[in-house]
């Protein structure tokens, strides 16, 4: 059974801001998007709103903080969704084991999962054959900052130890990173900055100035630099 939890980071609203950003890793995703959806770690619901197109079939919202689940619930409701979003309280150890879907989403949550590999596991037995599990984290763990320490991140990741972790028997479909320009922001909070967290005002400025040329510079790069690494893998 789930045990208490409560989110430790304040960074959701902060981020809610950036909706270049989400429209650009939504770009990225959306071929792996269909049918039974589970998002897991979903939040305040901005994530949601951005991902959640007419395309899947259903869409189940995870979320271990009573608190948050009881805010994305209004948040939903008013939400103007191509589909009904089923809130669920709990962790993907509380599903039932006949729970499966057909798309499971891990958007900026495996990185504050202490057992990420376990955890992955876990969510591989309710992913039916053919089905994508998609994470989405902050990369390079040198970038490893004050920011990440005070919102709950034990770690960030490369393609390689996004890798290590997938589920055994799961076929790997892409490892990539993003946002290369953005990654200087990164590294500049990381080496100059070292701020606890961002204002608005820098989330609003690289949402606005920055994702737009990583778009266009990403994939002339190949996908092969970033401050943010994306691994999609698939159910046999």
């Amino acid at each position: 059974m789930l045990e208490s939890y409560t989110y430790a980071g304040d960074e959701l609203r902060l981020f809610a801001v950036a909706a270049n950003w989400k429209d650009y890793f939504r770009s990225r995703l959306l071929p792996y998007i269909g049918g039974d959806v589970l998002e897991v770690g979903a939040g305040l619901g901005a994530t949601t709103q951005h991902l959640c197109t007419p395309g899947p079939r259903s869409w189940t919202c995870l979320e271990p903080d009573a608190e948050l689940a009881k805010q994305l619930v209004e948040v939903v409701r008013n939400a103007d969704l191509p589909l009904p979003a089923e809130i669920v309280v709990g962790t993907t150890g509380d599903l039932t084991p006949t729970r499966l879907f057909d798309t499971i989403l891990y958007i900026d949550v495996l990185e504050h999962i202490e057992e990420d590999a376990a955890e992955l596991r876990t969510a591989a037995q309710h992913l039916r054959p053919g089905g994508h599990l998609i994470v989405l984290s902050p990369a390079h763990q040198w970038l490893f900052s004050p920011f990440d320490k005070v919102i709950g991140h034990y770690r960030r990741y490369t393609r390689a130890s996004l890798q290590a972790v997938a589920p055994e028997g799961l076929l790997t479909e892409r490892l990539f990173y993003l946002d290369s320009i953005g990654f200087f922001a990164s590294l500049a909070n990381r080496v100059l900055l070292r701020q606890q967290y961002p204002t608005v005002q820098q989330i609003r400025a690289w949402d606005r100035y920055l994702v737009p040329v990583s778009r266009r510079v990403d994939g002339l790069l190949g996908y092969r630099a970033g401050k943010t690494v994306v691994g999609v893998w698939r159910q046999p």
